[in-house]
């Protein structure tokens, strides 16, 4: 993928974390260095956890620089349509048990089902793409195929982060 589509609070937030996981660098090494001096580093729990920490923190780091160059960046306040696209908020309705549902279609890196936003990578986000009100949609998700209809597409700007 050479464009991946985010928001500017999306990418601001993933630059303050780029920022605040170089910042402690010298705070893991240091630790590093205090577990070597205690000794045996086979049986140094301490030395572990903190090798573990820089493992994690630079496999970040190298994640989202790499992922920076690729971003395209979008203001979420200048979108609008009766399409579903990026930054689109969707009201959907089951067809089988009518229960409603809203998502927010963003990026990969920017999404969280749990507060509502999924990607529009996701099986659910990609059935969705396009489409306006009245269409009808069938995905698989895991608990099995669901048919959804979309009832409302609505805008909302940078009000949904």
């Amino acid at each position: 993928m050479t464009n991946i589509p985010i928001s500017v609070q999306g990418y601001k937030r993933l630059e303050d974390e780029l920022a605040r996981l170089k910042s402690e660098r010298p705070a893991i090494i240091q630790a590093i260095k205090e577990a070597r001096e205690e000794g045996d580093l086979r049986e140094n729990a301490g030395y572990d956890a903190a090798r573990e920490r820089q493992g994690m923190a630079e496999a970040r780091i190298k994640y989202i620089e790499s992922r920076l160059a690729l971003y395209q960046v979008i203001d979420l306040d200048t979108l609008s349509g009766d399409k579903v696209a990026f930054g689109a908020t969707v009201e959907v309705e089951d067809a089988d048990s009518g229960e409603s549902r809203t998502y927010t279609i963003l990026g990969p890196d920017e999404a969280d089902p749990a507060k509502g936003s999924i990607s529009f990578l996701s099986p659910v986000g990609q059935a969705l793409l396009g489409k306006e009100v009245g269409d009808e949609v069938s995905v698989d998700i895991p608990r099995g195929r669901v048919t959804y209809e979309v009832v409302d597409i609505s805008f909302k700007g940078s009000k949904v982060l």
